[in-house]
């Protein structure tokens, strides 16, 4: 190394080893700690976050039963997409529209095998949904499996930001995914 004695250099010399050792347990340290860190929230984070999608999704379910577009106009993300059934894609707009317009009238809705999971800021929530609706080509009924994404903003305000649903064959209806 330019500028350097060569008692310094030998000193680098034998701390070399102890240095790679020091990098490697440091490393180690490191990406062993982050499945720790990865969730973002502590426990009691967690729990409260918890209660308040389980609280968005029971004014979801109310705003589809009542055809409530106020409500669900402030549970939506500006960039909200959904996925339907039939594999439409539906934005924001058009979802608040559809709501809105009365052609599809929610009977019931009943939600069960909920699942909630969090990643930092984000969380996913599935269930199973068992429907009742009257749509423009007559009533239809049936389960499906859902998954919907919310993301907390800059507000600290949990958003939905994406929404897919897939129906459910009946030898599949109760079919469990093991938890997490």
């Amino acid at each position: 190394m330019p500028g350097c004695s060569k008692a310094v250099l030998n000193r680098l010399r034998r701390w070399r080893p102890l240095l790679r050792w020091a990098l490697a347990a440091g490393l180690l340290t490191g990406v062993c700690a982050c499945p720790l860190f990865a969730g973002g929230l502590s426990i009691g984070q967690k729990h409260e976050s918890r209660h308040e999608i389980d609280q968005l999704e029971n004014e979801w379910r109310g705003a589809i039963l009542k055809s409530d577009v106020k409500t669900m106009d402030g549970l939506l993300s500006d960039d909200y997409m959904a996925i339907t059934p039939s594999g439409a894609l539906q934005s924001r707009e058009e979802t608040l529209a559809n709501l809105g317009s009365g052609h599809t009238h929610f009977l019931s809705l009943v939600l069960t095998d909920r699942k909630v999971r969090f990643y930092g800021a984000t969380a996913v929530v599935t269930s199973l949904a068992s429907v009742q609706v009257n749509t423009p080509s007559g009533p239809t009924t049936g389960q499906f499996r859902y998954t919907r994404v919310y993301v907390r903003n800059a507000q600290g305000v949990w958003k939905i930001v994406s929404f897919e649903a897939s129906r459910v064959s009946a030898r599949h209806t109760h079919r469990r995914i093991p938890a997490p």
